[in-house]
């Protein structure tokens, strides 16, 4: 399951969904907003999606791992909205039989999230300027090209 929220990710509610008595391993991954990128200091971060492409795809991705790696279930939640330092911006859940294939697959998704997921992220300077990350052609001020469809 994947899905986009604007509220805070709270781990226990999400590892909850992730029960099995088959499963022999547990592999989660959590990304945090950092007070840094690439020397600059950051403030905050904004995120935006084109939220039904993106739990299309979302959803496509944790339904590969289940069969690339022998997953039983997979879980992923992403934040949207205004975040802090600190904050949980993504969160991943995989179980299997074995390790070795949860762990994998964790990998597997938030490196696939990052390549196919329409997801955007804005950062918040220390000196007050602001700019997407990774988004072709825009600028600082600007929305991503398909936020209209959100």
């Amino acid at each position: 399951m994947f899905t986009i929220s604007s509220t805070p990710l709270e781990e226990l509610d999400l590892k909850a969904d992730l029960q099995d008595s088959a499963a022999g391993a547990l592999v989660t991954f959590e990304g945090w907003v950092r007070n840094h990128n690439e020397g600059r200091p950051i403030r905050q971060l904004e995120y935006q999606a084109y939220e039904a492409l993106a739990s299309k795809e979302g959803t496509r991705i944790l339904n590969e791992v289940k069969t690339r790696f022998e997953v039983i279930a997979a879980r992923c939640v992403h934040r949207v909205g205004t975040l802090n330092i600190g904050e949980m911006a993504v969160w991943i859940g995989v179980i299997a039989a074995h390790r070795a294939d949860a762990f994998r697959a964790c990998e597997h998704v938030i490196d696939q999230i990052k390549l196919r997921v329409p997801i955007w992220k804005k950062e918040f300077y220390e000196e007050g300027d602001s700019g997407w990350v990774g988004v072709p052609g825009v600028v600082a001020g600007q929305s991503p090209p398909t936020q209209a469809a959100t």
